[in-house]
């Protein structure tokens, strides 16, 4: 088969076993897998890696692909997670010298610390918005969303004009910082954090 086949036949054929199906399928999107992988900037082995997973699972997940149109999209999602997956893990691997006196222990001890602070700085970010007044907060939460609200609709759901969410979201962060800094994770407002 040719790259060029629509995918409307070129993934029921791949479904079936046809292995030119799939070889045109691979052809077709491999630089696309590539292209994601270069905007991550994996390493050359850790992109081979993702790679190699972005096509085991769509082997995995083929037959549930109900829309044969979808496939660039999952594909690109899928080699995005992958990405992230690898820089995630990367990023929790600390290098240790098997020689050096410190143990690895040490090195747990240490991860495990860092995670039970950034939990608590978390749970005391949580208590802090709850300490807010509730028009700020949910400006605050509404400014956070993912993916980003308009102005326009935080306006309308919130009833404040368009020109005042920027200054009310100022004093509800100057006001978080205040709370924050009284509980010890932000900075001292009034003395700077030195």
């Amino acid at each position: 088969m040719d790259t060029t086949e629509p995918l409307a036949t070129l993934v029921p054929a791949a479904r079936e076993g046809d292995q030119h199906a799939w070889d045109a399928i691979v052809d077709r999107f491999l630089p696309l897998v590539g292209s994601v992988i270069r905007q991550h900037r994996l390493s050359e082995a850790d992109g081979d890696d993702v790679s190699q997973t972005v096509w085991l699972r769509l082997v995995e997940h083929l037959g549930a692909l109900r829309e044969p149109d979808a496939l660039p999209g999952w594909i690109r999602t899928t080699t995005r997670n992958e990405c992230l997956r690898v820089i995630n893990a990367r990023g929790r691997m600390r290098p240790v010298d098997p020689q050096s006196e410190v143990g690895l222990d040490a090195v747990v001890d240490d991860i495990a610390h860092e995670d039970l602070l950034a939990a608590e700085r978390r749970q005391v970010l949580r208590d802090a918005l709850l300490e807010l007044p509730a028009a700020r907060r949910d400006l605050l939460l509404l400014l956070l969303d993912d993916p980003p609200v308009p102005y326009e609709e935080i306006s309308a759901r919130l009833g404040i004009p368009i020109g005042s969410i920027g200054p009310t979201r100022a004093r509800a962060l100057d006001q978080l910082r205040k709370i924050t800094a009284l509980r010890g994770i932000g900075p001292d407002p009034v003395g700077g954090g030195n």
